[in-house]
């Protein structure tokens, strides 16, 4: 009868991690004197894997709002939201909170009239100014929403400011930081399989096959990401009554930025502006079908 060989793959996140156990045949084979290559010990457990791996993606499956692309998404949105409030929390311990009352009524205004669009009722939208002179803004899972003092110079006007807040209020609708963590969770089971078929072997092959069969390859996620919230926040400004034309002139006014000590930390991960600004002009008639605010009819 031939063994069979149980594996415990332990996967990383956040809070913790998750173990579970496979078992596998391809164990030793008893009667033996023939040292088995990895080739003839490792591609038995690579096909498990495969197929483990294949059921957890097709179970994991998810839709973007607007876009409609494919996400794979592991994390519950429980598990997501408890990890965002508690980052969200510690980000409040370590800056700054502004008291401003002008840039808190205008940034809180803003916020609730895209939030009111996003059909999130059951998030617990919150939204904060960090009085630090960085012009950068986030959001973070359950719809809390963050914009630093520094950023102001550049949105100028409400329209401005709800393309950043519509553009952050659309990465947590996308669920883009869980599918982030996603995209990490299976890199790791994938190079955990790898190294467990090839009995724990030279790096070097663990490596080289890695990058034969994309595990390794990271794709270029975060700028996706970054055009799919650009995308679904120019719908929410002009569901919410702002000009989808006006978040032209903020991306504009973000590049020119760049010209200087560096750009803006906002645009560390994002499309050129020339790239953005083409998008957005080839999905401003989208936009315009929302938009009921003055100059439309």
């Amino acid at each position: 009868m031939r063994p069979v060989m149980t594996i415990t793959i332990y996967i990383g996140y956040t809070e913790g991690s998750l173990s579970r156990e496979l078992s596998l045949p391809g164990g030793p084979e008893v009667g033996t004197s023939t040292p088995r290559t990895w080739w003839s010990h490792g591609w038995p457990m690579l096909c498990w894997g495969t197929v483990v791996g294949y059921v957890i993606l097709c179970s994991a499956c998810q839709t973007a709002p607007i876009t409609g692309r494919q996400q794979l998404i592991l994390l519950s949105e429980a598990e997501e939201t408890q990890t965002g409030l508690a980052a969200y929390q510690q980000v409040l311990k370590e800056e700054r909170v502004s008291r401003d009352p002008h840039y808190n009524e205008l940034v809180t205004q803003v916020g609730r009239r895209i939030a009111a669009v996003a059909n999130r009722p059951d998030y617990a939208w919150e939204f904060r100014v960090i009085d630090k002179n960085v012009a950068n803004a986030f959001a973070l899972p359950g719809g809390k929403v963050a914009v630093y003092t520094g950023l102001f110079p550049y949105t100028q006007t409400e329209a401005g400011l709800a393309t950043v807040i519509g553009h952050e209020v659309a990465h947590a609708l996308a669920r883009h930081g869980a599918e982030r963590m996603s995209q990490s969770m299976v890199a790791q089971i994938g190079l955990s399989a790898l190294q467990v078929g090839l009995g724990n072997g030279d790096p070097g092959i663990v490596q080289g096959v890695a990058l034969a069969y994309g595990v390794l390859g990271e794709l270029p996620f975060d700028r996706s990401q970054e055009s799919e919230a650009d995308h679904i926040g120019l719908i929410l400004m002009a569901k919410a009554g702002y000009d989808p034309r006006q978040a032209i002139g903020l991306w504009e006014r973000m590049e020119a930025g760049q010209h200087g000590a560096g750009p803006p930390e906002f645009l560390s991960t994002h499309p050129s502006g020339a790239t953005r600004i083409k998008q957005i002009q080839q999905w401003l008639p989208e936009a315009l079908q929302y938009y009921r605010g003055p100059g439309r009819p």
